[in-house]
């Protein structure tokens, strides 16, 4: 992982993912991406393609460039190789062929709060970035003072189609050099008996190199209470979840889950795409 992109729109949501950032960067050596998509009102839209663009255009232009500067002129950014661009196109459309095109290999993304997350979690930017980027998105309530997960939850069914992206959770836990806690959420809707969850997550461990984890089978009324609940037991500083992207976000992620882990998790998510 060397290229962390943060999208930006100047808030303090923003501010926190790219601090988060700021800290990866400086203990890894990684490059910041700074993006700030400018979304002009729809009537201004035919001047972009026109020869001179209207008055209106190259203030909001001149004003974004402005604070982008003293944006990367924060104590907390020196030292890090920035890299920023101001790009005229909608948010969503915009991180992801930006991310595509830099080859970002993970994107930071902050949210308000529990409403907040909820909000842009929910049919907004951010849960459409996290369903259809290729690059894991990370998504942050508050601000962290000192990022370095030790311990994390990866809850899952820990199916075949999961083995793929859990090589990039690997990569991300071995970086840190933290615990990985491997969990099985099992419901009433979704029983297995403790035989049968041990033996699946066991088969799936068998094919990977795990130096320092932990299976556990954690029973709940719903799988996103449990994962709140174990992660909120374990004291986890971290959980990771997969997403199916095209169908929407798979098992762990979806309606009601994602509604209430946005609403009831401070912890910070990182969602890989399967």
């Amino acid at each position: 992982m060397k290229k962390i992109l943060v999208p930006t729109d100047f808030s303090s949501r923003a501010d926190n993912a790219l601090k988060l950032a700021a800290q990866l960067a400086q203990n890894n050596d990684f490059e910041i991406h700074l993006l700030h998509m400018l979304e002009i009102p729809s009537q201004m839209n035919d001047a972009i393609t026109g020869a001179t663009p209207i008055p209106e255009i190259m203030l909001f232009i001149q004003k974004a460039k402005e604070t982008m500067q003293l944006t990367k002129e924060r104590d907390f950014l020196k030292n890090i190789t920035i890299i920023d661009s101001i790009k005229l196109e909608k948010a969503t459309q915009g991180i992801l062929s930006y991310s595509k095109e830099h080859q970002i290999d993970l994107i930071i993304m902050g949210s308000n709060g529990a409403s907040g997350l909820t909000e842009i979690i929910i049919g907004s930017n951010t849960e459409k970035v996290v369903r259809l980027s290729t690059a894991p998105v990370m998504v942050i309530k508050e601000e962290i003072d000192s990022f370095s997960p030790k311990n994390i939850v990866f809850a899952s069914d820990f199916s075949e189609e999961i083995k793929k992206p859990f090589h990039k959770i690997l990569d991300f836990t071995k970086k840190f050099e933290a615990k990985l806690n491997l969990t099985m959420i099992c419901t009433p809707n979704s029983f297995k008996t403790t035989a049968l969850a041990n033996k699946i997550m066991n088969d799936f461990t068998k094919e990977f190199d795990i130096q320092n984890y932990q299976t556990h089978i954690y029973n709940d009324t719903n799988i996103e209470k449990g994962i709140i609940h174990f992660s909120n037991e374990i004291k986890a500083d971290l959980i990771a979840l997969c997403t199916h992207g095209r169908t929407g976000l798979s098992h762990f992620f979806t309606g009601s889950i994602s509604e209430d882990l946005a609403n009831h998790v401070n912890k910070p998510l990182i969602i890989f795409k399967i």
